[in-house]
């Protein structure tokens, strides 16, 4: 149940493809840059590990037969009494992929909205940050229903179907209006709740991810992380080594410890239930369990060289975003 609204201009359970848009003035505040080396291959706004003609110097070395002559380094040529030539870095752009869940697990909140409201907004300021500063922006949009795949395409090609796919998801089976040119979530006949396990749709969407990012890529993965196991660790390993990978961790607060000793009506939006939070087996193990997720989550990214983010949903995206891609003081066994 959500019991605090967001703005007047916003919904609590869901998002049009509207707001997401209006996200482009605020991702201009998020610190989005490279960490690393960036390996792309086509031309763009950062600098990669491939020297050539480019407007960032790099190095001078002794001059080869085939050395363009007007790359001559006069100065290092007069002060070594030898032929020297000027090297530069190229710069190129940075394939930006971002894997958001937008499962029934992550439709649920008690503070200002839904995680996956939060998880959609997310998404949508790292996009804009990515796509304002030269990024070509693709995503993986995926729910218990079916899945939306966009390659990363450049300036925003790619970038409002993947907003209107958010959209789409969070209204979890009610599809909004479709801009012409889009496409809506692909949705085959639903499957039964039973067989509708946030877990397993995670750990398929990260397998399949994994043939579609390239070498030197920055990759988002925006989910609650529901069941999230040590098996995942093998498709998040693929998916670390060649590229720079943020895992975003979205919670709501109620999952951090158990509400005050009561019973509670809880739905699903189909059944109804009553939680007997008076058991004091259950309120033991609800603030442990929450606590082993986020020290696993902690081990996988110190394990596979990922950043993490943590997002709340009684929290301002924008500012929890932005301070979590501050970079990181390096300590011994790991970053903070």
């Amino acid at each position: 149940m959500v019991v605090s609204p967001l703005p007047s201009s916003d919904n609590a359970t869901s998002v049009d493809l509207a707001t997401l848009i209006a996200l482009r003035q605020e991702a201009g505040r998020l610190p989005i840059a490279p960490r690393g080396k960036v390996l792309a291959t086509r031309s763009g706004g950062h600098l990669s590990r491939f020297r050539g003609r480019g407007m960032e110097f790099d190095e001078s070395r002794v001059y080869m037969p085939g050395d363009d002559p007007r790359n001559m380094d006069w100065r290092v040529t007069a002060r070594a009494a030898q032929p020297h030539v000027k090297l530069f870095r190229e710069e190129r752009e940075r394939p930006v992929w971002l894997l958001v869940d937008m499962g029934p697990r992550m439709r649920f909140g008690t503070r200002i909205a839904f995680k996956s409201v939060i998880a959609a907004r997310a998404a949508a300021l790292l996009a804009w940050a990515a796509a304002d500063k030269g990024d070509r922006v693709g995503g993986l949009v995926f729910d218990e229903h079916g899945q939306f795949e966009r390659r990363p395409a450049a300036r925003t090609r790619g970038l409002l179907p993947l907003l209107n796919a958010l959209a789409d998801a969070s209204h979890g089976g009610e599809l909004p209006d479709v801009p012409n040119g889009t496409q809506p979530l692909l949705r085959p006949p639903p499957v039964p709740p039973s067989a509708a396990h946030g877990a397993s749709t995670l750990s398929l969407a990260g397998r399949h991810l994994v043939h579609l990012v390239r070498p030197g890529s920055l990759v988002f993965l925006i989910s609650d992380f529901a069941g999230f196991g040590d098996d995942d660790g093998a498709w998040l390993a693929h998916l670390g080594a060649g590229s720079e990978l943020v895992l975003v961790h979205t919670y709501d607060p109620l999952e951090t410890a158990a509400p005050p000793a009561g019973r509670y009506p809880v739905t699903d939006g189909v059944q109804r239930a009553v939680l007997d939070c008076a058991v004091p087996r259950l309120r033991s193990s609800w603030s442990q369990r929450f606590s082993d997720q986020v020290a696993l989550l902690e081990a996988m990214c110190l394990r596979h060289r990922a950043h993490l983010i943590s997002l709340r949903t009684d929290q301002p995206v924008g500012e929890s975003l932005s301070a979590g891609l501050q970079p990181r003081r390096v300590r011994a066994g790991g970053t903070r």
